[in-house]
């Protein structure tokens, strides 16, 4: 008749041999972490392509805008609703949009003519108020130039791996088609 401690230790040295349930340790180490780099790539995936929108939506806005000799009421409010549709499906409640005429004088003082906004945009440059960060290459003396922003708070609806908004922003410039100036008549 074997002792009880023999016996244990020769338990012990089977299961310490075993070798069945390996591969079921091994996953339940690995799992939790391919499942946040899973949730990681989507959530950046996401906001790459909330980004890309947001670049089509300023170089879209500035160029409907910069394609017209005169800007009008209902051409604004068409120009913020594409920019809208553009950003779909992602929701547009943190979508702002701007768009700015700037002229330059004979000295090179860069002027904004007129400013329209959608949602309340924060960087939107108020009338006769002198920009300083107009790159020098965009904007040469006695010219004028439509200056498209646009920006976007994105939030993540996983929340995994970024559970804070990040907000994008993007600037386009484009000069005016059809003549020297685009006037906003109202």
């Amino acid at each position: 008749m074997k002792r009880p401690a023999s016996r244990l230790r020769g338990r012990l040295k089977g299961f310490w041999r075993d070798q069945r349930g390996v591969s079921a340790v091994e996953f339940a180490f690995i799992a939790p972490v391919l499942v946040v780099m899973y949730c990681g790539l989507a959530e950046l995936t996401q906001a790459m392509m909330a980004q890309r929108r947001l670049s089509n939506i300023a170089s879209s806005i500035g160029d409907l805008a910069a394609q017209t000799s005169q800007l009008t009421d209902a051409r604004r409010t068409d120009i913020f609703t594409i920019g809208n549709t553009i950003m779909a499906p992602y929701p547009t409640t943190a979508l702002r949009m701007c768009l700015v005429s700037v002229t330059s004088d004979a000295s090179g003082k860069d002027t904004v003519d007129w400013s329209e906004n959608y949602n309340s945009h924060a960087n939107c440059p108020a009338k006769n108020t002198v920009l300083t960060n107009v790159p020098v290459g965009v904007l040469p003396a006695s010219q004028s130039v439509i200056m498209a922003k646009a920006s976007y708070a994105y939030t993540s609806p996983i929340k995994f791996v970024m559970p804070n908004a990040i907000n994008f922003y993007r600037t386009f410039y484009l000069r005016p088609r059809k003549s020297e100036t685009v006037a906003r008549v109202s």
